[in-house]
């Protein structure tokens, strides 16, 4: 917070805006293009920004990144958008930024969960062996470099059913394959792709 304060002093260090509306500071903003003037502008709300920063993203040094993010996205979003009330859109925008930044964390964290969970569908049991964090990963980069190389109805087959997460007749639809050879092509898959793997280690 401290870090954010003392950019948007070395921003703008001049009190001719003190006294000016905020909607008088987003039109000039618009006409000049001034980053002191946009600085003078968020130093109000600066608290509001942290702290919706903070209620959502539940973390000071997160909120402070977001802080700056926002006061970033401003120098673009306040030339395309007609505001009425700054302090209401500036909530909304903070709010949403952080919503995205969750949303963006979730999305990592289901992205390293399907993979594991690919890992243990397969039933390929050599990764119980490995007890660190980088042979895992090395695991993983393997295995998807595995399935690159399948043949690409095998390859179609296993991304469906187990990184999307597909039934059989949602994979036999989409790749347009009759059910029985969906199956086939998963089991050889499964197959192709131990073998590469125990291949590549050796």
């Amino acid at each position: 917070m401290l870090f954010m304060a003392l950019y948007l002093m070395r921003l703008s260090n001049k009190k001719t805006n003190q006294n000016k509306t905020d909607i008088e500071l987003i039109d000039y903003y618009k006409q000049s293009g001034d980053m002191e003037v946009l600085g003078d502008l968020y130093k109000r709300y600066i608290h509001l920004v942290y702290g919706v920063s903070l209620t959502y993203l539940k973390n000071p040094a997160d909120s402070q990144d977001a802080a700056m993010q926002v006061f970033e996205k401003l120098r673009v979003s306040l030339k395309k958008h007609d505001i009425k009330n700054f302090k209401s859109w500036l909530h909304v925008t903070t709010r949403n930024h952080c919503l995205m930044q969750l949303r963006s964390r979730k999305n990592r964290r289901t992205k390293t969960e399907t993979d594991i969970s690919v890992i243990e569908n397969m039933e390929y049991s050599t990764f119980s062996h490995h007890t660190n964090e980088t042979s895992i990963d090395n695991d993983l980069d393997l295995m998807k470099k595995c399935i690159e190389n399948l043949h690409p109805n095998q390859k179609r087959c296993i991304e469906l059913f187990y990184i999307e997460q597909r039934s059989y007749k949602e994979v036999s639809l989409l790749a347009e394959i009759e059910m029985k050879k969906v199956k086939s092509f998963i089991q050889n898959g499964k197959r192709n792709i131990k073998i590469c793997i125990e291949k590549n280690r050796e």
